[in-house]
């Protein structure tokens, strides 16, 4: 007779081929009932409402949302699909936010339907789907589906938002307007709609953000139809507005937006830069003096249990896998010598920045060099696979406890880049140490280790303007994640940078 383990692992084998089918989310009828209770009871599943069902781990705390936020998107999707077929749709609103690259999953949804009830319906961890009767549904061709979500394109979502959205989400609105490479089919839409007020506000858009041209093609072909058009600015007054290439990739565009919507409040937030040491060489003295602080923190923040103890045996050469059992199979050890090797390369790229190199274009190489260092002592301990260190992921990645989402794995190549160009072309340390890291981490360009690299890249930013090593200790850690969170989700990066700048502070005083 199988045992209660032999049974256990039965019904995983069956979760596991649903998983490797892309079905995170899980309708009940696709597993048995003896099979899906099992897996309830162990804590492998969760139900979301009756008769559907999201993969989870066991392990997980009390009140962790991930398993959700990573199947939020194809929950909805499935479940739109179930009770609507194909008539069904997300609002203008959420479809730019969307096809903008903000992936915040919202508190709640609502669902267009010719079959819609009117009715709220409650899912886990405080979000929810509206479901509204749609009694003329849009055309199809106004429609694209993506990730199975059927959205509004962004000439149609452009049109159909109201004028707030503008005001309330300007990031949004200005990727979306980028990503418009000539404004026909925007124009389309207007001329056979005769939508003046609209067309008014489109091209005030459009001229605020810095795309003239496309205004004034818009306001003479309406001139031409017979029109007359009033043309007004919905965005705030006061926005800060970068330039965006037309038709940019719309995760550029947001990154490339967020930062200049942030800089001027980093600057408030920090001092003046000192400038370049003038003694080098007690600038690096400092950087090593620091270390055992800076392993023993930035590794608790990620949950290793480290010692000072151990980080000093790893400095000192007393690690030693070849020979000693413990070392080898030891994922704290493991993750300590990696992060004693990847500090002494940031201390070698801090070494040129101080000596005045460009600090975006040398950490734009130098970034893979350190991430290799990090978890090359757990490769070759065969912890991890070697393709551990190819580079970026190939995969979806998720944040415990948030409800912020890193953007799509398939993203992440344009994004880094664009990250990196900022970085080159900021004139202002303060801003390439505060903002550098937050994107780092906001873009999660590697399946692990996003914390530790987004911490060595603020700290060799900080370098060029000759702030001094900044560690972020373990025991701040909520206030610390709470601050991304605010600039992830809220686009405030004030409570990041105000901590940031305290920090700073604290290591000045040291260093004196």
């Amino acid at each position: 007779m199988p045992t209660p383990n032999e049974k256990l692992a039965a019904a995983l084998a069956e979760l596991e081929k649903l998983q490797a089918a892309g079905k995170h989310v899980v309708r009940s009828e696709e597993l048995s009932r003896v099979h899906r209770e099992r897996l309830l009871r162990a804590g492998f599943l969760q139900q979301i409402i009756r008769g559907w069902l999201i993969a989870s781990n066991p392990g997980t705390a009390p009140g962790e949302g991930t398993s959700w936020f990573a199947s939020f998107w194809e929950f909805c999707a499935r479940y739109c699909e179930e009770r609507f077929a194909t008539a069904w749709h997300l609002s203008a609103e959420q479809s730019l936010m969307l096809q903008a690259e903000n992936t915040v999953i919202p508190s709640q949804v609502i669902i267009y339907s010719p079959k819609g009830t009117n009715n709220s319906m409650s899912l886990l961890f405080g979000t929810s789907f509206y479901d509204l009767k749609e009694t003329q549904p849009p055309p199809d061709t106004d429609l694209v589906v993506r990730d199975g979500l059927r959205l509004f394109s962004v000439d149609a979502a452009l049109i159909k938002v109201p004028e707030a959205f503008f005001a309330a989400k300007p990031i949004e609105a200005q990727v979306a307007l980028a990503t418009v490479r000539e404004p026909s089919g925007l124009l389309h839409r207007l001329l056979a709609g005769g939508n003046s007020v609209v067309a008014g506000r489109l091209i005030g858009a459009f001229r605020r953000i810095g795309r003239t041209e496309t205004a004034d093609e818009i306001r003479a072909a309406m001139k031409g139809a017979g029109y007359g058009v009033r043309e007004s600015d919905p965005f705030v007054p006061g926005h800060e507005f970068g330039r965006l290439a037309a038709a940019v990739a719309p995760i550029v565009g947001r990154i490339q937006s967020m930062w200049d919507a942030m800089r001027a409040a980093v600057l408030r937030a920090f001092p003046r830069a000192p400038g370049l040491p003038a003694d080098r060489q007690a600038y690096l003295h400092f950087v090593d003096e620091i270390y055992q602080s800076d392993a023993y923190h930035s590794l608790s923040i990620e949950g290793y249990q480290v010692t000072p103890d151990l980080i000093e045996r790893v400095r000192a050469g007393g690690w030693s896998p070849e020979s000693n059992d413990a070392d080898r199979q030891s994922r704290d050890a493991l993750a300590a010598r990696g992060y004693w090797q990847a500090f002494q390369l940031v201390k070698r790229s801090v070494e040129e920045i101080i000596g005045g190199a460009n600090s975006g274009a040398l950490v734009r190489t130098a970034h893979r060099d350190w991430y290799r260092e990090l978890f090359q002592p757990s490769v070759a301990a065969g912890i991890i696979p070697a393709t551990a260190l190819a580079g970026y992921r190939n995969d979806f990645v998720f944040l415990r406890t948030s409800r912020y989402v890193p953007p799509r794995w398939e993203t992440v190549r344009d994004a880094m880049p664009a990250l990196f160009d900022l970085l080159e072309s900021e004139t202002e340390p303060a801003v390439r140490g505060v903002l550098g890291h937050w994107l780092f981490g906001y873009i999660h360009p590697y399946m692990d280790g996003n914390g530790r690299m987004a911490r060595f890249l603020m700290n060799a930013m900080l370098a060029s303007g000759g702030y001094p090593w900044t560690v972020v200790r373990v025991e701040d850690r909520v206030r610390y994640l709470r601050a991304l969170d605010s600039a992830s989700i809220d686009l405030n990066i004030e409570p990041f940078a105000t901590f940031l700048a305290a920090r700073m502070a604290w290591s000045a005083s040291q260093a004196h």
